[in-house]
């Protein structure tokens, strides 16, 4: 989709996902509609047509791996490095001070609740980012643990505790939900730990 675009389109086309990630952690997706991007971004029908050829549907898509993006993007650069308990430590504190700091407006609350439902490219954009978000986990999980089998249900504990705790917090407004699912998550693999 972006080849031969030139490095203003690009910034043009990024700005529209953007604004458009912006209003749909606002509004919502089914609220949201191609004139309210349009007003925000102050792009023509055209222009927008041009950078989303198939309209809505592509522009949720991009939104969709935007936020994708953003959701990883927040986590590092603790996530490639999960081999030690501190660096456990330092993931959880950045990944309860990120989402406390977006409340309502996380990206990974539009991804799930919204962006998901939206098409079934949307939703395998939703399952993508789960994968590497999971595949990620598990490479840390194995370096505290070594057992293979306990390690992916301790990686998936943890992406449950975050996907869970991020949906209280959305709900309630409280981040000690995700801050308790975290630490119930990663405890067991603190060295001397029985497990």
């Amino acid at each position: 989709m972006n080849r031969g675009m030139t490095a203003k389109g690009l910034a043009t086309r990024q700005r529209i996902v953007v604004a458009a990630a912006h209003l749909i952690r606002d509004k919502g997706a089914a609220e949201t509609t191609l004139d309210d991007v349009r007003a925000a971004t102050s792009t023509s029908k055209s222009q927008l047509f041009h950078y989303f050829p198939e309209g809505r549907s592509d522009l949720l898509v991009a939104v969709a791996r935007h936020e994708a993006e953003q959701v990883l993007q927040a986590q590092q650069p603790h996530l490639d490095d999960l081999t030690t308990w501190d660096s456990w430590q330092a993931w959880r504190r950045a990944v309860v001070r990120h989402y406390a700091e977006l409340g309502e407006r996380c990206p990974m609350g539009s991804l799930t609740s919204e962006l998901g439902k939206s098409s079934p490219e949307a939703r395998t954009v939703v399952a993508e980012l789960f994968t590497t978000w999971e595949a990620a986990l598990l490479h840390g999980t194995q370096a505290m643990l070594g057992d293979k089998e306990a390690a992916v249900d301790r990686a998936r504990s943890v992406l449950a505790a975050v996907q869970g705790g991020v949906a209280l917090l959305r709900s309630t407004g409280r981040v000690e939900y995700l801050e308790t699912a975290l630490t119930a998550a990663i405890d067991p693999m603190e060295p001397g730990r029985e497990r």
